[in-house]
């Protein structure tokens, strides 16, 4: 029997309205930033969600952190709808999903020493007493490669890599289930980068923590992720295993994507592939696929119904009319 998926996304739609005015305001429409998206994430792997600005990743992984509510559909954290908790409930859910994004300087107080920062959340959750709390701290540095008694440094003593270290320990301090990493090496040196991503790995084989991958760098979702998502203005277009993917890409997005690496990937034929024009507004998506305005693929059917995500192989499934048998 296949273990239950740690969190499963259900069919979730966030739509935003746009309004005018401030005392008499009035609804002009709605932005569809996230509209019907499903995905699975199980305990101790990795989920690479990817596309461009705009397709709706953040929308997304706010969602997931409980920071906005869907309009529709629901998320689920160990069988458990995570909307609408309260009290003591909601607080076990921060504790069990946790952040670790671009910038550190977001997550950290500059005013407080990262001891501190790091602390917080077993103070919150009355984790033990001073005592055990600081042998906590020094712990958790210790995981993440810095020295214990760094903890009395505040955030401008570290360099950026030595900041993303310190807010990964402070994400881990409430053992969490799922970590939502939003571009967490896009902002580092390139040579500090796979450091990071080896940090990342190593800490979830110790502690079977489950990741949640915003990234658009595709070297990144290579190598630390078990499976993709590809979205597109706020549709999944395409989702399957990395292996999979890598080896077969099958969406002409997932195509565009790809070729607009400058390194091809070791054993496996470029195919060049430009995107033509901006991603168009999600206040008014085109109709059929959402695609097909910048698809060089598109058919007179593409602009009129929009594509089911269907399987291609076992676990591979992709949204787009020259897979659908139609």
């Amino acid at each position: 029997m296949t273990a239950e998926p740690l969190l499963r996304v259900e069919g979730v739609r966030k739509h935003f309205a746009l309004t005018k005015g401030i005392l008499f305001s009035r609804t002009l429409g709605h932005i569809k930033a996230v509209d019907d998206i499903s995905f699975e994430i199980r305990a101790g792997e990795t989920l690479g969600l990817v596309g461009e600005s705009g397709c709706g990743k953040t929308t997304t992984s706010r969602m997931i952190l409980n920071l906005e509510e869907p309009t529709e559909g629901r998320i689920l954290l160990e069988g458990t709808p995570i909307h609408g908790l309260q009290g003591a409930a909601l607080a076990a859910y921060r504790a069990k999903v946790q952040a670790v994004f671009q910038d550190p300087w977001s997550s950290l107080n500059p005013r407080m020493t990262v001891g501190r920062s790091i602390a917080e959340a077993l103070i919150v959750n009355r984790s033990g007493d001073r005592a055990q709390i600081e042998a906590r701290v020094h712990e958790l540095l210790q995981q993440v490669g810095l020295r214990p008694d760094q903890a009395q440094h505040y955030p401008h003593e570290f360099s950026g890599g030595q900041r993303q270290r310190v807010a990964l320990a402070a994400a881990l301090a409430s053992h969490p289930r799922l970590i939502v990493l939003d571009e967490p090496v896009s902002a580092l040196d390139v040579s500090i980068r796979a450091q990071m991503m080896n940090l990342l790995k190593d800490i979830q084989t110790q502690h079977d923590v489950a990741y949640l991958l915003v990234a658009h760098d595709l070297a990144t979702v290579r190598h630390m992720a078990d499976h993709v998502v590809v979205m597109y203005l706020g549709k999944v277009v395409e989702q399957a295993p990395t292996v999979a993917l890598f080896e077969d890409v099958r969406h002409p997005y997932t195509r565009a994507l790809f070729s607009a690496v400058l390194v091809a990937w070791p054993g496996r034929q470029q195919e060049e592939s430009v995107l033509a024009g901006e991603v168009p507004s999600p206040l008014a998506p085109p109709s059929g696929c959402r695609f097909h305005t910048r698809c060089p693929h598109a058919m007179p059917r593409c602009s009129r119904e929009e594509p089911m995500l269907r399987d291609v192989t076992p676990g591979h499934a992709v949204a787009c009319h020259l897979f659908d048998g139609g």
